[in-house]
């Protein structure tokens, strides 16, 4: 995506960058929330109800899925949907190993085989061809994450789903309206799941998932298990959980899902000015900046950087040192991770993502950051890599020239 930048000054060197400001989005809907908040209370209820029906039709809608099913948290939704798919103690589910730590969990806690292959370096998704070496037959299911809000590679996965009859689980948690080829996210497996933590480019004021399908069945099945495997009446079919979307949860985000696409575009455009300012800097050589391919809609749940030559260490220290907000996802990869050693990996194993791991760097990106703050992240770089920074605009240069004269 291209972006004709504005000129925003010089950055000020002194004010704190946020990672993430949630109260800069709050203070854009606040009269909107406040109104869908009370009306909850008005009406007293609290769980499930009229609110959560209305929140999950209009996510169904916004991801082209038959039915939507709320949740009570992102890794609920991977752990229903691996269930009612029939994933069984013993079976393996093949999945990334750089990812959030419920991707893996989700398997290994419902007593299933989480089997990790290496991601692709470039989007640092799962890599199919990993995948194909790795499905035996034992394998039941494969689960891509749509990681920092791009798809993954999805044809030659559905193309070994379909050869081996396996199962796509979406972990698409970072990714709501992401988009493949025209699809949207939630819609390219069998099952999507998505988090609403607050953080999320889709956020709501607490924990809060749902699950997308197009499947009858599996719908039924999930909203079976959410509530103690009850078909109703005190009916209980099978050994469910307790994981039911509160009410205040619904309406805070059906407020805020009528924004996210505003959202998104902002997001767009910020990683395309960063894109512009670092190359403008001539930090390449040092930073690899993301691109989202031309057949997807990347939704930049984050704006992650590769730091070449073992410095990314340093330039955040420097970063941080300077109130820049700047976090790692992840340092450490899932097959690494002590409580998963009963797994049987050790390190090289999956040596792209223990690389991504050692050299990734995700800037702020929410959708409210101001110009001037990106120019100050941009000029934080800069300076942790002792290089001028300048900004793209010919007025600003000209103002900068007619001041030193």
């Amino acid at each position: 995506m291209s972006l004709s930048l504005p000129p925003s000054g010089s950055p000020d060197p002194g004010s704190p960058v946020p990672f993430i400001d949630l109260t800069a989005q709050y203070a854009t809907i606040r009269g909107e929330v406040r109104e869908a908040v009370d009306a909850c209370f008005e009406s007293q209820t609290f769980v499930l109800g009229n609110e959560v029906q209305a929140l999950e039709e209009e996510i169904a809608g916004y991801c082209d899925s038959q039915f939507a099913i709320g949740c009570a948290s992102g890794t609920d939704a991977l752990i229903l949907a691996l269930l009612a798919a029939g994933v069984q103690p013993g079976d393996e589910v093949i999945t990334s190993p750089f990812t959030f730590f419920a991707s893996v969990s989700s398997i290994y806690r419902i007593g299933a085989v989480p089997v990790l292959a290496d991601i692709d370096p470039e989007s640092f998704n799962i890599d199919p061809e990993s995948v194909a070496r790795l499905i035996t037959p034992r394998t039941k299911a494969i689960m891509p994450v749509h990681l920092f809000g791009q798809c993954a590679e999805m044809e030659p996965l559905w193309k070994l789903a379909a050869a081996h009859q396996l199962i796509i689980i979406e972990d698409a948690a970072q990714a709501i309206g992401a988009e493949y080829r025209g699809r949207r996210a939630g819609v390219l497996g069998t099952i999507g799941c998505f988090s609403f933590f607050p953080t999320k480019n889709l956020g709501g004021a607490g924990d809060g998932g749902i699950m997308t399908t197009d499947d009858e069945e599996l719908a039924d099945r999930l909203r079976r298990l959410r509530v103690h495997g009850d078909m109703g009446g005190y009916n209980h079919v099978e050994v469910g959980f307790n994981s039911r979307l509160d009410a205040l949860q619904a309406a805070v985000l059906r407020v805020k899902l009528r924004h996210l696409d505003k959202w998104t575009d902002e997001r767009a455009q910020n990683a395309s000015r960063y894109n512009q300012l670092i190359a403008h800097n001539r930090l390449t050589d040092v930073l690899w900046t993301p691109e989202a391919p031309a057949d997807r809609r990347h939704v930049w749940n984050q704006y992650t950087l590769r730091i070449a030559d073992g410095r990314r260490d340093e330039i955040m220290k420097s970063l941080r040192a300077d109130n820049i907000g700047c976090a790692v996802y992840y340092p450490i990869p899932l097959h690494l991770q002590k409580c998963f050693a009963s797994l049987g990996y050790k390190p090289g194993d999956l040596p792209l993502a223990e690389q991504a791991s050692q050299e990734v760097l995700s800037l702020p990106i929410y959708s409210e950051l101001p110009t001037a703050q990106q120019d100050q992240v941009v000029a934080g770089l800069c300076k942790a890599l002792d290089r001028p920074f300048t900004l793209p605009f010919p007025e600003v240069e000209e103002q900068q020239q007619r001041r030193a004269a």
